[in-house]
């Protein structure tokens, strides 16, 4: 079983995230690019090797991310159009998640087994998430999957802020 705590970096010109295990020893680094079309991710080790990379489709009607491990993309993260609460498909993985997304309070699963649990820490200063992944083997995978979800959600609110949905005014 792997235990990691993944905090967003606040006071940042672009995305950074630390990720640490349960001991708080640091195990990874993610960190956005500055001047790019669409949001990329760089998931790093501690020797600085790159694990993972998260890239956005750009021209694309639903919010996609690509998800590559070792240069192949292994994952799909796409938000489905719903009324009522959003939805993620994973495709490449069959996975499916369940629970209060953009809350940051979900599981994701692969048939009948977890392959990771995402909890939101609060009061804490910038989003922090603690993961549960029961089998370790899964460590850079779902958290890169995390990641791209987080950065969905992180463009739907700042898209509703700029539309003026994120405040009133009289």
């Amino acid at each position: 079983m792997s235990q990691l705590y993944i905090r967003q970096k606040v006071f940042s010109w672009k995305d950074r995230f630390s990720v640490k295990d349960a001991d708080g020893i640091d195990r990874y680094t993610a960190e956005g690019e500055l001047w790019s079309l669409g949001k990329k991710l760089h998931v790093n080790n501690m020797a600085g090797e790159e694990v993972a990379y998260i890239q956005q489709k750009v021209w694309s009607f639903k919010p996609r991310f690509f998800v590559f491990i070792s240069g192949i993309q292994t994952a799909e993260v796409v938000r489905e159009i719903t009324l009522l609460r959003p939805k993620y498909t994973i495709h490449g993985l069959d996975w499916d998640c369940r629970g209060d997304i953009t809350g940051h309070d979900y599981e994701i699963w692969h048939g009948g087994d977890m392959i990771v649990r995402i909890h939101k820490v609060w009061f804490t200063w910038g989003d922090s998430y603690e993961l549960d992944i029961p089998d370790s083997r899964n460590e850079i995978l779902a958290l890169s999957v995390v990641l791209a979800i987080d950065a969905v959600i992180s463009q739907a609110r700042a898209a509703s802020a700029s539309s003026g949905g994120g405040s009133s005014s009289s």
